[in-house]
């Protein structure tokens, strides 16, 4: 695994998803500016927590495709039934 890649190419990812940018959100009385919501990922020695999720160590053949896919440059595939629409 290439922690180095993988943490480069999220940096990608963020940027494409909206890292920093405001959105308008309106609301009954006007409107306000809403932050994206982050996706929390977090690396370990040995394995992988997504958002809160239980770990899921290196060696399940999900958690190799997540990685392979941000190694490759694209958001997680499993991602497609929680954000149907895109990021």
């Amino acid at each position: 695994i290439d922690f180095d890649l993988i943490l480069e190419n999220v940096k990608d990812l963020n940027v494409l998803a909206g890292e920093g940018i405001s959105q308008i959100e309106h609301t009954p009385g006007g409107a306000r500016l809403r932050q994206p919501e982050p996706l929390p990922l977090t690396l370990y020695q040995n394995g992988i927590v997504m958002f809160n999720e239980p770990f899921r160590p290196y060696e399940d053949p999900s958690t190799q495709q997540c990685l392979q896919d941000i190694m490759d440059g694209y958001f997680p595939s499993e991602l497609q039934t929680r954000y149907p629409d895109g990021v």
